[in-house]
């Protein structure tokens, strides 16, 4: 029996006569039942990212390169830093996951430039309609839809920034019959959260088992899984992995599911494809994952710590001198980045290192 949710966002524009995704949802799980909530989260980030620019004013959020140019030009000065230290490898490639508009790499690749490095750029894009954005900004890059895609002759300097935390999630629940999974039904032309049947006691971390009722444990295999193939790219070819995303350093509880629509949080259920699903990564997850495949691991460190460490506070004063009349904006602008009740706490920073490279600025 075909999946009816296989099909592609591109498959779907060609054919006027494809159910729209809540229809197609609606079918799977009148076929086969509840589905699993990494199913429903993946289906409907598949549909949203494939059909739409979401950034900006006009559209769902704003990520933080496309707050301020400081954000891109130094982790470009952090990665020449790095590939300068590291030997100068030729040639080191540049690689974005979910590059968004490009604009993170065309700030950081100017800097990277005035830094004396121009890497070729691979980026890892799934969306048509991000990809026309990215190639305005940076026409050279080349695209691939997954890591196979990417050449295996060369160190690789992977930026992956807010891009694990829209991956699919499972999410288990403590209930009075053990732990449970989370599931998602159908009620008419409802979706909702429901609790399967099938035990998950001994997967549970056993700090967690005796969680108070209704505790939710969330897990990501996507993102495991994605991170150990990375990982054994880097540990292959060389080179480096920053990733900048919300977070904690886990194992812990709590439901952190949650839709972007507009600007403003929506029910993660209604509307599927309509609204940016996410859920918080759990960094000491992807620690355990990239040590286990024989990288360094350097942090997390709080975004804010690590730009300042970067040197943004110098920066921002080098722009407002060059532009007075942006001064307030410029602060404005660093504040939200690093501030710890902005983006500064809750956002953290991971990087990974191929054995023999550097330990690289921000985390000494």
């Amino acid at each position: 029996m075909t999946n009816p949710l296989d099909a592609k966002p591109e498959d779907r524009r060609d054919n006027a006569a494809e159910p729209a995704l809540p229809e197609r949802l609606a079918r799977a799980i009148t076929l086969a039942g509840p589905i699993p909530l990494s199913q429903f989260m993946g289906a409907a980030n598949a549909h949203y990212y494939g059909t739409r620019d979401p950034l900006g004013a006009r559209g769902d959020f704003t990520t933080a390169p496309e707050i301020s140019q400081m954000f891109g030009e130094l982790i470009g000065l952090w990665l020449a830093d790095l590939w300068d230290r590291a030997g100068r490898p030729e040639p080191a490639r540049y690689v974005e996951f979910g590059p968004g508009r490009g604009t993170l790499a065309a700030d950081a690749l100017r800097a990277m430039g005035k830094a004396g490095f121009a890497p070729p750029v691979d980026f890892l894009e799934t969306s048509p309609v991000l990809r026309a954005a990215q190639k305005e900004r940076v026409p050279h890059a080349a695209w691939h839809l997954d890591l196979a895609g990417l050449p295996d002759d060369a160190p690789l300097l992977v930026v992956a920034n807010e891009f694990f935390d829209a991956l699919p999630i499972r999410q288990l629940v403590h209930t009075a019959q053990g732990w449970r999974e989370r599931l998602v039904a159908c009620q008419d032309t409802l979706f909702l959260p429901v609790i399967g049947d099938r035990g998950f006691d001994a997967v549970i971390p056993p700090a967690l088992r005796h969680a108070a009722p209704g505790a939710i444990l969330e897990t990501s295999p996507a993102c495991v899984a994605l991170l150990r193939a990375l990982a054994q790219r880097l540990r292959a070819q060389g080179g480096a992995a920053l990733i900048l995303d919300y977070g904690y350093e886990g194992p812990a509880i709590g439901d952190t599911l949650q839709a972007v629509r507009g600007h403003a949080f929506a029910n993660p259920f209604d509307a599927p494809g309509e609204a940016d699903l996410t859920a918080h990564v759990d960094f000491g997850t992807l620690k355990e994952a990239a040590a286990a495949e024989g990288l360094t691991v350097h942090g997390p460190v709080t975004q804010g710590d690590f730009l300042k460490a970067l040197g943004i506070d110098a920066r921002a004063r080098a722009l407002a001198r060059s532009a007075p009349e942006r001064g307030d904006a410029i602060a404005a602008d660093r504040n939200r980045l690093v501030a710890d009740d902005q983006m500064g706490s809750l956002f953290k920073v991971l990087a990974l290192t191929a054995p023999g490279w550097p330990v690289p600025a921000g985390f000494a």
